[in-house]
C-alpha cells in the first residue's frame, strides 16, 4: 500500500504528535508499505529517506503551547506536488483542523483520507469559530480516528461526527530492554519534557522539591529537555540546586536508559494533554509512574493501577507521593509489575495493526467508489460525503 502522512508540526522540535507519525512511518514500512511522510522542517535539518521537507515552519501559539507550523502559497503548492506525484492509496493526515499543513492537504487530497486527532481542548472557540472554513475539508475525510477518549470528546463537541479511538504507540520492547545507566540510578527523580513549557509542569515539581529533600537530602532530579536551565531552579534554595541535573535534549536511546535507570518518572503537566505519550514510555521502561490527575493520564495510568497521582497543580501532594513511593521499594515494585502488563496495549504490534485496518477499510471503500463510477455513463449523482 502506498502511504502519505501528513504531519503538522515541523520535525525539528521534538514533541509527541511528531514522535507518533516517525514511529508509526517506520513500523508501516517495516511492513513491506510506501510511506512518505510530509511535513515542516528547516533546510538543515537531517530528515529520515522517507520525510519531505515542506519549508520552514513559524511559531504559532496554539492549545496552550507554542506549535512551529507551515503555510501560505508556497506551501499549498509543495502540498499539491506531494499529493499529485505520490499517488497514494491512503493519506493519512494528523491534526486536520491545525492552519499548517494538514489542512492543507485535506484541501489538495483527491483520495481517501483518514485523519487523527491529537488534541483534548474542552473549551475551543477558536475551534468552533473556524467550523464554516474547517467544514469542506473535513467533509472529505474518510475515517476519523482519536488517540484517547478526551480527544474524541474536543472533535465530537466541536465539529461533530466520530472517531475510532486508537492510542498512540510505542515500541515496548525497545524500552524494556534499554540498560540502565549507573550515574542516573539511586534515589533518582526523572523528568522529561520542555523546561520552559509552563504546561509541562516543571515548575510544580520544582516547587516540591524542597520538602522531598528535607526527607530524603540524597535525592537526585535528573532533567532532560531543552529550555532556560538557570530560570528552571531559580525559586530553589541555592544548596538545593546541586541537587537537579540538566541533562539537555537526549536521544531515543538516552531517553530510555534515562526511564530505566529511575526511581521514579513525575509527569507534573497542568493541562492540554490529549493523552500522555511519556507515561506509556516510562512504563515500558519499568520506571514506576507518579503523574497528575489529569483525565487523559488517569485513562493511561488505568484509573491509577499502573501508576500513581496527585492533585494537579498540588506541589505539597506531589511531594508526599514522591516521598511514600521512594521509601517504599515494595510498592514501586508493584506498579512496576501492574505497568508492564498494562502497556501492551499500546505496543505498536497492536497499534500499527488496527491504524493499518482503517488504511484498508477506506482504501477498499474508495475501489467501490472508483469501480461503481466506472460503470454509471453519468457519473455520480449525489455528493461524496
Amino acid at each position: 500500500m502506498r502511504i502519505g502522512i501528513v504531519c503538522p508540526y515541523s520535525w525539528d522540535v521534538p514533541g509527541g504528535v511528531q514522535f507518533h507519525i516517525r514511529d508509526l512511518a517506520e513500523h508501516l514500512i517495516r511492513q513491506g508499505h510506501e510511506v512518505s511522510v510530509l511535513a515542516p522542517a528547516d533546510d538543515e535539518t537531517p530528515l529520515p529517506p522517507y520525510a519531505v521537507s515542506a519549508g520552514r515552519a513559524v511559531p504559532v501559539p496554539y492549545n496552550g503551547s507554542v506549535a512551529r507550523l507551515n503555510f501560505g502559497f508556497l506551501s499549498a503548492a509543495r502540498v499539491r506536488r506531494w499529493v499529485n506525484e505520490g499517488d497514494f492509496d491512503v493519506l493519512h493526515i494528523h491534526e486536520p483542523t491545525t492552519p499548517s499543513l494538514a489542512l492543507l492537504s485535506c484541501w489538495a487530497a483527491r483520495g481517501p483520507i483518514v485523519a487523527t486527532f491529537h488534541t483534548s481542548n474542552p473549551r475551543s472557540r477558536a475551534m468552533i469559530a473556524a467550523y464554516p472554513m474547517l467544514q469542506p475539508a473535513l467533509e472529505k475525510i474518510s475515517a476519523r480516528i482519536a488517540v484517547s477518549e478526551y480527544a474524541r470528546r474536543t472533535l465530537v463537541e466541536h465539529l461533530g461526527g466520530d472517531a475510532v479511538v486508537i492510542p498512540n504507540g510505542v515500541d515496548v520492547d525497545f524500552f524494556a530492554s534499554a540498560q540502565p545507566k549507573t550515574e542516573w540510578q539511586g534515589d533518582t527523580i526523572g523528568f522529561i519534557g520542555r523546561i520552559d513549557e509552563p504546561r509541562k509542569g516543571l515548575p510544580v515539581l520544582m516547587k516540591a522539591l524542597p520538602q522531598i529533600l528535607a526527607e530524603r537530602p540524597q535525592t537526585r532530579l535528573l532533567v532532560a529537555g531543552r529550555g532556560d536551565e538557570e530560570e528552571a531552579v531559580a525559586a530553589l534554595p541555592h544548596r538545593m540546586r546541586e541537587r537537579v541535573e540538566f541533562l539537555g535534549m537526549v536521544s531515543d536511546e538516552d531517553k530510555a536508559r534515562l526511564l530505566r535507570s529511575v526511581d521514579l518518572y513525575v509527569a507534573p503537566n497542568l493541562g492540554g494533554e490529549s493523552f500522555g505519550i511519556i507515561l506509556v514510555e516510562a512504563m515500558s521502561a519499568q520506571a514506576p509512574v507518579l503523574a497528575s490527575d489529569l483525565d487523559a493520564f488517569i485513562q493511561v495510568l488505568d484509573g491509577g493501577e499502573a501508576g500513581e497521582l496527585f492533585a494537579n497543580e498540588d506541589a505539597g501532594a506531589l511531594a508526599e507521593a514522591a516521598l511514600r513511593l521512594l521509601s517504599d521499594p515494595k510498592r514501586r515494585k508493584e506498579l512496576q509489575d501492574r505497568a508492564a502488563r498494562h502497556v501492551r496495549r499500546f505496543d505498536w504490534s497492536t497499534v500499527g495493526a488496527d491504524i493499518l485496518a482503517v488504511y484498508e477499510t477506506v482504501a477498499e471503500g474508495a475501489s467501490t467508489v472508483a469501480a461503481d463510477d466506472r460503470v454509471r455513463p453519468f457519473g455520480r449523482l449525489w455528493p461524496r460525503a
